[in-house]
């Protein structure tokens, strides 16, 4: 029986009990206003059509818009969320073993386990992937899968191009840039998008859920040699992403502004939240490099802090105790709007004691 992955959101729990949810990393600005008013002009039209299959828009405004490099509309596969894409590529390429470190996002085990893979997991080493490790692991495998910035970490890896250049181009690599657009601009060259022709055995995975605040209309998209991306296609649904979420994701491309004034936002909340850490006897955060914090709870479990929270305040936390490699007393945070951010930070106070 394959383990169950646990996520976020507010169906986690009962819904009616949540005031704030930050237990879903996603942008803190929601959705963008062109997107959103794209969505109500054609939402009669476009609900009564079939959607086009080949994303023809989407692909166009991603390429013009948003991704900068010389990319082919051959080489993109869009997914109903970060999620299918990432079984579509273990129901491509996963065959007896793979490499996953730990903590991570939990679906790549999923994904694995549902193809009857062996799971090599590596635990991380100061919190970036054991690099050295990995490669050794990778050369009975088929497959590594990892996460840049990691969830629930929220940490780039330091350690990702050292994995990548000296592993076998035989073994597929999955490099899950999902939260990649919520980064610092700073950051932005170590994505590995502009290197799927040098690296032709990798595939780069977006999630628009995170970055454009699209999460009801669940939208993803991958990056990879055109080799590769045909066999992701052999195995894609029809019609597996709808109409309205193509038209919000195309039109949300195109505002530059929403993307850089969240960069700037999460930058300047993220960093208001980890100095108010500072100031708490009960209660610590790791670096983040993105718009989520994970926040180590030193004397209550991170199941308890999880509920308290949520009874007390309507407060919804990540509790990462079923995140494999980490203990129970971490919770991951999202970085949200300054008045929300407030209210988390004054429920835990009344925790810190």
């Amino acid at each position: 029986m394959i383990n169950q992955c646990f996520h976020g959101g507010i169906y986690s729990v009962d819904p009616s009990l949540v005031k704030i949810d930050f237990s879903s990393n996603i942008n803190p600005l929601g959705i963008s206003k062109k997107a959103l008013g794209a969505i109500k002009k054609n939402f009669v039209k476009i609900s009564s059509e079939y959607p086009d299959p080949e994303c023809t828009y989407l692909k166009k405004n991603l390429i013009s818009s948003h991704l900068n490099e010389d990319i082919s509309p051959d080489c993109i596969s869009v997914g109903n969320g970060a999620n299918e894409l990432i079984h579509n590529f273990a129901q491509s390429f996963v065959k007896n073993e793979v490499v996953i470190p730990a903590p991570t996002y939990c679906e790549y085990q999923i994904a694995s386990k549902r193809m009857g893979a062996k799971i090599n997991s590596i635990g991380l080493k100061n919190w970036d992937f054991d690099a050295d490790e990995i490669i050794q692991k990778s050369k009975k495998s088929d497959v590594i899968f990892l996460c840049n910035p990691n969830n629930p970490t929220g940490l780039l890896s330091r350690s990702i191009t050292k994995i990548v250049e000296n592993t076998d181009s035989s073994k597929k690599i999955l490099i899950d840039e999902s939260f990649f657009d919520l980064v610092d601009s700073k950051h932005k060259t170590s994505s590995f998008i502009g290197k799927i022709n040098e690296f032709k055995n990798i595939v780069v995975l977006r999630s628009m859920t995170k970055s454009f605040g699209l999460a009801g209309l669940r939208l993803g998209y991958s990056i990879s040699h055109q080799n590769i991306s045909k066999k992701l296609l052999a195995n894609r649904i029809y019609w597996n992403v709808n109409g309205l979420a193509q038209l919000a994701g195309a039109i949300a491309l195109t505002d530059r502004k929403y993307l850089r004034d969240a960069i700037k936002l999460i930058k300047i909340e993220r960093e208001f939240l980890q100095k108010q850490f500072c100031h708490m006897s009960s209660f610590s955060s790791l670096a983040s490099d993105v718009n989520y914090l994970l926040v180590r709870s030193k004397k209550l479990s991170s199941n308890k802090v999880h509920d308290l929270l949520l009874k007390n305040n309507g407060i919804l936390v990540r509790d990462c105790s079923t995140f494999k490699g980490l203990d129970k007393k971490y919770i991951r945070i999202a970085v949200k709007l300054h008045k929300d951010n407030l209210l988390l930070l004054r429920s835990l106070r009344m925790l810190d004691n």
